[in-house]
Parts: structure tokens; C-alpha cells; sequence
């Protein structure tokens, strides 16, 4: 049997300016104030004395590599993205079709309504009802209006979904 793994799917690089801006205060905090913590907790561990059984100094660079590890990722992928404000007036966006940044409403077979906001995958947050538009439901909503119907393969079978409102802004 191989080693090898394919390299993962990066996924969308949109975000909404609130998504960037959690980001880059995660960043900061881990740069700033958690390593910086960190590394002194590992420096005084080391100044105990024999390393090999020091617990505290093991477990402290694990979790700077699992730091390092973040930053890297964090770093890496602000780089690369693109801020898009669905907020902003956008005169050549068409207000009744779903895109990225959307409120969409759905209603099921079983008549449940419910609000999702299609995000990025970098902020998605089912608490919040925002889905990814790389999910499965997020990317057979993208471009769909008024009324239209999207089937999607979920877990516990095939759903069925109607698109009953579309609104661009704060959560409607």
C-alpha cells in the first residue's frame, strides 16, 4: 500500500470582510500574545534541567509547532483571498439570484423554512447559519433564483429544497 495522499482541495478563496477580519485577529492573537507566552513557558521548562522527562517542556513544543503550524496556515491563506462585500451596492449584481454572501431562504418538503448565508469555507458556521458555497447545498444554490428548487444529496438521503427569498446584507 502507498503513502502517497493526494493533496486536499484548498477550497473558494472568497471571505466577507467580518470572516477576514476573524482571521487576521487570530492570527495576531496567536503571533502576539500566545507564542510569545508560550516560548517563555518553554524556555523556563528547559532551565530545569534534563529535557527528556520534562513534560512541561515537551507538551510547550508541541504546542508551539501547533501554533507555528496555524500562523503558517492563517498566513498562507489571507494571502490569497478575496475580500468580496456583499453588502456594497453592486449595480450589476442581480438581486434575485443567489451568489456568494447571500441570505437565502429555503423551504423543505417539509415545509420548514430556514435562513442560510453562503460564505467561504474559511467562515462557515452552521450556529450562525452561514454553509460554505463549496458544501453541497451552498454550490447547487449558487446562481439559482426565486423559487427555483434544488435537490441535494445529503447524508440521510436525497433533500429537496425551494429558494423562497434572497436578500444581500445584515441578516434579514
Amino acid at each position: 500500500m502507498s503513502r502517497y495522499r493526494p493533496p486536499t482541495a484548498t477550497g473558494s478563496k472568497y471571505i466577507t470582510p467580518a470572516g477576514a477580519k476573524r482571521l487576521r485577529d487570530e492570527l495576531d492573537q496567536l503571533w502576539r500574545d500566545e507564542r510569545p507566552r508560550v516560548t517563555l513557558a518553554v524556555a523556563e521548562a528547559a532551565a530545569q534541567g534534563d529535557r527528556s522527562e520534562n513534560a512541561e517542556y515537551i507538551y510547550g513544543k508541541k504546542r508551539l509547532h501547533e501554533i507555528d503550524r496555524r500562523v503558517r496556515f492563517l498566513r498562507k491563506r489571507l494571502e490569497g483571498m478575496t475580500i468580496v462585500d456583499p453588502e456594497a451596492e453592486n449595480p450589476r449584481r442581480d438581486p434575485t439570484r443567489v451568489f456568494f454572501g447571500a441570505w437565502v431562504q429555503l423551504q423543505s418538503d417539509a415545509g420548514e423554512l430556514r435562513w442560510y448565508r453562503l460564505v467561504g469555507p474559511d467562515e462557515f458556521d452552521m450556529r450562525q447559519d452561514y454553509i460554505s458555497m463549496d458544501s453541497p447545498l451552498g454550490a447547487s444554490l449558487l446562481g439559482k433564483r426565486l423559487d427555483e428548487e434544488v435537490t441535494v444529496r445529503l447524508p440521510a438521503g436525497v433533500g429537496r429544497f425551494s429558494v423562497v427569498a434572497i436578500a444581500y446584507g445584515p441578516h434579514p
